[in-house]
């Protein structure tokens, strides 16, 4: 089974402030690493690479910032190899910044296919206000349909992500946006926290 193909996934990252930030997603023993990234620190208009390889040797895909500022912006996943826009995803400003983290998915052609939500506006007060170690919970849904769970565990140390895509039995989502979905939450967060 492809790293694409799996159900269950494990993103772990690892905070390195001067350097950036690297990011190892593991199938769901958290045994075998299925995708890599490191993130660099200082950049101003964010790219990630995303590779199937700690030696970041075989690129599988990209994410790409449209524009420098961060408030509901844009990023654009393309394939590594061919160069094609897979999709987008699109940060929702306000409701973002200041209530839900939330994130509109949007296939190649700029329609919007999917959202990624916060579970609960309170938890979402809670966590942006009062008390940051409360776990993250973000719901992946296509429509009304549930198509993917990401729920951080709480650990101070090694930050982590269950990426759950079970409910998606069609496969109707592709793995690349929801995978760079999570990478992405996984990046601002980092920023947030440094």
């Amino acid at each position: 089974m492809s790293a694409l193909e799996e159900n269950i996934y494990f993103a772990k990252m690892k905070f390195f402030k001067l350097f950036g930030n690297t990011i190892r997603i593991f199938d769901a023993s958290e045994s075998k690493l299925l995708l890599y990234v490191k993130q660099k620190a200082f950049k101003l208009k964010e790219e990630i690479i995303i590779y199937s390889d700690e030696e970041q040797s075989k690129p599988v895909f990209k994410i790409n910032a449209r524009s420098i500022i961060d408030f509901g912006a844009t990023y654009d996943i393309t394939d590594a190899s061919s160069g094609a826009r897979i999709g987008s995803l699109r940060r929702k400003g306000l409701m973002s910044t200041f209530v839900l983290d939330t994130w509109l998915i949007l296939d190649a052609n700029e329609k919007e296919i999917a959202t990624i939500q916060e579970d609960s506006w309170i938890f979402a007060l809670i966590r942006k206000y009062l008390l940051s170690i409360v776990p993250q919970k973000f719901e992946i849904k296509m429509g009304e349909k549930l198509v993917g769970v990401v729920k951080q565990t709480w650990n101070p140390f090694l930050p982590q992500m269950r990426v759950d895509f079970s409910s998606d039995t069609s496969r109707a989502l592709d793995r690349k946006l929801g995978l760079s979905a999570v990478i992405l939450l996984q990046c601002i967060e980092g920023k947030q926290q440094s």
